[in-house]
């Protein structure tokens, strides 16, 4: 998968604060998905049964950052892990585009994420471009 010419679409911007467009699973899949509330088998089980979009859904916020508890116990969990394993933070994407826009952080993310010898799509979970395979170093 290419990354758009364009911007990226602003749906593709996870409540939580994940760029699903660098998602593995929507970069290596011939039925990426959509976005976080769409209806789509075609996305890991985790996705789809996701503490954080039904909370989010109660609370009829479209982002966690929205809400007062941000960041909530939920958010923290998947903070951990997300440094741990992929050396990111969706906490700071949230303040981010809650300081400065969807846009501006989705240019930033198309710039950091594209392949600069195909111009596919850098995975942020296994650094990996979704065309060449090139492994990007950190």
């Amino acid at each position: 998968m290419k990354m758009p010419l364009d911007n990226i679409n602003k749906n593709m911007f996870a409540p939580c604060g994940m760029n699903c467009m660098v998602c593995y699973k929507h970069c290596n899949s011939n039925k990426p998905c959509e976005c976080c509330f769409s209806i789509n088998n075609s996305k890991p089980n985790h996705c789809r049964n996701c503490k954080i979009k039904d909370c989010l859904k109660d609370k009829e916020f479209k982002y966690c950052f929205e809400c007062s508890s941000f960041p909530c116990k939920l958010i923290k969990n998947l903070e951990k892990s997300y440094q741990q394993r992929y050396q990111t933070s969706l906490i700071e994407n949230s303040e981010f585009v809650k300081n400065h826009g969807i846009d501006i952080f989705m240019q930033k993310q198309k710039e950091e994420y594209t392949c600069s010898e195909c111009g596919g799509i850098i995975s942020l979970h296994d650094r990996e471009c979704s065309e060449c395979h090139q492994k990007i170093k950190e």
